[in-house]
């Protein structure tokens, strides 16, 4: 089956992780019972322009965002471009389509002062799981990792001797990124209790739970929303924020947005200069303050 065939190409060629990839089956999926419920499916490499028209009407009147709708379509166009390679089909359909219109979403990064708000208010008496959630967030805001980057982390992936990480990014691309000193001091402390664990059989990875399994997404989320509801106001509180303040505490240091990148793992400059925004905003503050013509 075509799709099957898309499915292990993103898998095994494109190295994408299976939870991209199964955002993409499901986006195709749903396009293709639109289709039938239409009665509109003759053969999947049929399908014209109007069809998928049709569908991204109907997915703009069921109140999905544009921002959502775009992702699907995405999908669907990542799809064709893949028939066409292997040339089952002559044509791809969305060749011409243009993405629905987006407002920028802007990502509020917490301040310097909120972090160590947050890092000074972690109970470490508590043992294992304080000393973990410290590390967490401390990681987080050192290195600019994704939430799935640091669930990932080996222990063989760090280097306290080299004072550095692997990370295990994207397409299955590796970086090193520096660990400061006090990060080094916190994995030491954290692994101490560690071993104190009764492992199960994710001993291999650095974060686990209590009962000593590999830590999950939902629960790295809860730490990092929890702990910053104490400090913060802001609406929206993740793991990606920190991931934001790391990149735009960096950039309002000083730091080349070239270095950003590298360290962030980003194939492109463009991805990075989303984060470049909260910068501008700081030098206009400098600038307004500093200019001998400001106050004129």
């Amino acid at each position: 089956m075509l799709i099957n065939a898309f499915i292990d190409y993103l898998l095994l060629e494109k190295k994408y992780s299976k939870l991209t990839v199964n955002a993409y089956n499901k986006d195709i999926q749903s396009f293709l019972l639109f289709l039938e419920e239409q009665d509109a499916l003759n053969s999947i490499t049929e399908v014209n322009y109007a069809q998928i028209r049709t569908w991204i009407i109907n997915l703009v009147e069921s109140g999905l965002t544009n921002r959502s709708i775009n992702r699907k379509v995405s999908a669907l166009n990542s799809f064709y471009k893949f028939l066409l390679k292997i040339e089952e089909v002559k044509v791809n359909p969305l060749s011409k389509h243009k993405a629905l219109k987006t407002s920028k979403k802007l990502q509020i990064p917490f301040s310097e002062k909120e972090i160590e708000t947050v890092l000074d208010k972690i109970n470490l008496a508590s043992g294992f799981e304080g000393l973990r959630n410290k590390l967490i967030i401390e990681l987080f805001y050192s290195t600019g990792i994704r939430r799935i980057e640091l669930i990932n982390i080996k222990l063989s992936d760090v280097d306290l001797e080299n004072k550095t990480i692997k990370i295990l990014g994207k397409r299955n691309k590796e970086r090193l990124i520096p660990l400061l000193n006090s990060v080094i001091n916190s994995i030491q402390k954290y692994l101490e209790v560690r071993k104190k664990l009764e492992l199960i059989d994710d001993d291999q990875y650095l974060f686990l739970t209590k009962k000593g399994v590999k830590i999950y997404e939902t629960l790295v989320y809860r730490i990092i929303n929890d702990y910053f509801s104490i400090a913060s106001s802001k609406v929206k509180k993740s793991p990606h924020i920190l991931r934001h303040s790391f990149a735009t505490h960096l950039l309002n240091q000083g730091a080349e947005l070239n270095a950003v990148k590298e360290l962030l793992g980003h194939s492109s400059l463009a991805a990075t200069q989303v984060y470049t925004h909260n910068s501008i905003e700081q030098l206009k503050k400098v600038y307004a303050k500093s200019h001998p013509r400001s106050k004129k």
